[in-house]
């Protein structure tokens, strides 16, 4: 081995230890509790697929089940559209672009705990914010348009609803990698599309955005893995899993409760997996929608 690979073998040393110690070992003590019945206190019990034959039949499983299914479908393209727009406005170099650029990255480095508290006051129904900048124009306390304002923590399609508003605000690490990917596409390229007569949609229709194809196919699958992670924090913190029954009981929350609340390690480990082969399945259909994209346009 040369100094060179000894070196890099060294500066890897760190990374393959935490890899190891946080990653793999707890992957692989998770795939063996799934099939253990396990409350921390005695010792775990061989059950087989008991716990998957209750996930099965579990009504708060399947609504878990389907939340986060309707919020990654919703979510995801949403947050990837916003990030797209932004870039697309926000690339030109210059002073006050900066700022904007700023300002849309900056609620990525707040605390999540501290960003669901903030968002719990600002959908406070009596003094919050969103739902008095919405009474604005109206009487009798509805909207402009003569509509109730929602009850986002009350109602559970407006709560389905906030979280989502909620996740459209933290898109701050897609913003920098479009506006670096952006700023990276050669000029030549678009002054030809301007000459041929391309402006505004259009060059960015045809030009930009199949040239930044590759860059946001990548943020689709980042994005679908991180959705269902994302919305166990809001769910917690702003609407506690509710309004009842289920309406914002995510797979994230409802493992977490059933682990750390119920003390029911190996049904959170079976709920663990099904999360895992959801997020892998919904991977590998963007994938291959993503492949047959750049076959057809190569």
């Amino acid at each position: 081995m040369s100094a060179k690979d000894r070196q890099l073998a060294l500066m890897l040393t760190p990374y393959l230890i935490g890899l190891t110690a946080l990653v793999l070992v707890p992957a692989v003590a998770s795939l063996g509790m799934a099939f253990t019945e396990y409350d921390l206190i005695g010792a775990a019990r061989w059950v087989g697929l008991a716990n998957f034959a209750e996930l099965a039949t579990s009504v708060p499983f399947r609504a878990a089940l389907v939340n986060s299914l309707v919020f990654a479908a919703i979510a995801v393209p949403l947050r990837v559209a916003a990030a797209v727009g932004l870039a697309l406005l926000l690339h030109r170099r210059a002073p006050a672009a900066t700022t904007a650029s700023t300002a849309a990255t900056l609620p990525t480095a707040v605390p999540e705990i501290a960003y669901g508290l903030l968002w719990l006051w600002l959908f406070n129904p009596l003094y919050g914010p969103v739902n008095q900048l919405l009474r604005w124009g109206g009487e009798n306390g509805r909207t402009a348009f003569d509509t109730t304002v929602p009850s986002w923590l009350t109602s559970p399609n407006d709560a389905r609803a906030a979280i989502v508003v909620m996740s459209l605000f933290t898109i701050g690490e897609m913003l920098v990698v479009l506006l670096a990917a952006r700023r990276a596409l050669p000029r030549e390229v678009h002054e030809l599309a301007a000459l041929e007569g391309a402006t505004g949609w259009t060059l960015a229709r045809r030009v930009t955005l199949p040239m930044l194809a590759p860059v946001i196919g990548l943020l689709l699958l980042r994005d679908t893995i991180l959705s269902f992670q994302f919305s166990f924090v809001p769910a917690l913190v702003v609407t506690d899993g509710g309004p009842p029954p289920y309406s914002t009981t995510y797979l994230s929350l409802y493992i977490y409760r059933n682990a750390f609340e119920y003390l029911r390690y190996g049904h959170a480990a079976a709920a663990t997996l099904v999360m895992l082969a959801l997020t892998a399945g919904a991977v590998y259909l963007q994938w291959r929608t993503f492949h047959r994209y750049r076959s057809r346009y190569r």
